[in-house]
């Protein structure tokens, strides 16, 4: 069997003495959308930040198209094929659109690529191409949401990690949000959705994991943990 893109083997960790992650295992196989749930509180950002090497991880193992992850610096875990949608989107606010693009292909040095990646962009996100002088910070949430998801594609990573990508927007957006991470799915971009919209990632996840208080306390394929009566009752799927 080919081995996962991602592998979290038992990883703790930890804000101070403050344990948020407690012996968590998980893998992404590559092409896959795998859906990470859990309500707030239950350690899915955590678990992002520990990707990324921005949270001290004091034990366990995470490693990524067989290299380890852990010690790396995170711009070098980027390099490695990496992306993230943060939580809160964190765009740079007095940047505009196009600025906002140009620093998701930082690492791209061939201009004729970026205009290549800032034109397909544009086509997924019409709206972003009537706002391409616009600084990010006056756009509307949706908006911006839109442009978060197109800079994080920019560096083409072999996985995209995306935190709460339909956080906060309307019903309309979020079904947007949802057709947009399969959309790039098909296209070849493995997933991670870490999101609280349990109903609709999985509808659009191939398999999931339900994160409680740092725990996995239940995982499978998505159509088994939309049928899962636990599942139902907790994240209201019935």
């Amino acid at each position: 069997m080919e081995q996962p893109l991602l592998e979290l083997e038992g990883v703790s960790a930890a804000y101070g003495s403050v344990v948020v992650l407690r012996g968590v295992s998980l893998n992404v196989r590559r092409g896959e959308v795998v859906a990470l749930l859990g309500a707030n509180g239950a350690g899915k950002t955590t678990l992002i930040k520990s990707i990324l090497n921005l949270v001290r991880v004091t034990s366990g193992r995470i490693t990524f198209n067989g290299h380890s992850l852990r010690g790396m610096k995170a711009d070098r875990i980027h390099a490695l094929g990496i992306g993230v949608i943060p939580e809160g989107k964190r765009l740079f606010p007095k940047m505009t659109v196009l600025e906002n693009l140009r620093m998701g292909a930082h690492l791209v040095r061939d201009e004729k690529v970026i205009q290549e990646r800032i034109e397909e962009a544009m086509e997924r996100f019409p709206r972003l191409r009537e706002r391409a002088h616009q600084l990010a910070g006056t756009m509307s949430g949706g908006e911006q949401s839109m442009l978060a998801i197109a800079r994080g594609l920019m560096s083409r990573p072999q996985l995209l990690l995306m935190d709460e990508p339909s956080f906060g927007l309307a019903p309309v957006l979020v079904d947007r949000i949802f057709e947009v991470v399969a959309d790039i799915n098909r296209e070849g971009t493995t997933v991670l959705l870490v999101e609280q919209n349990a109903w609709q990632s999985l509808q659009v996840a191939h398999r999931g994991y339900v994160l409680q208080k740092g725990e996995v306390i239940m995982s499978g394929t998505a159509e088994d943990l939309r049928e899962n009566t636990e599942v139902q009752r907790a994240y209201l799927l019935a």
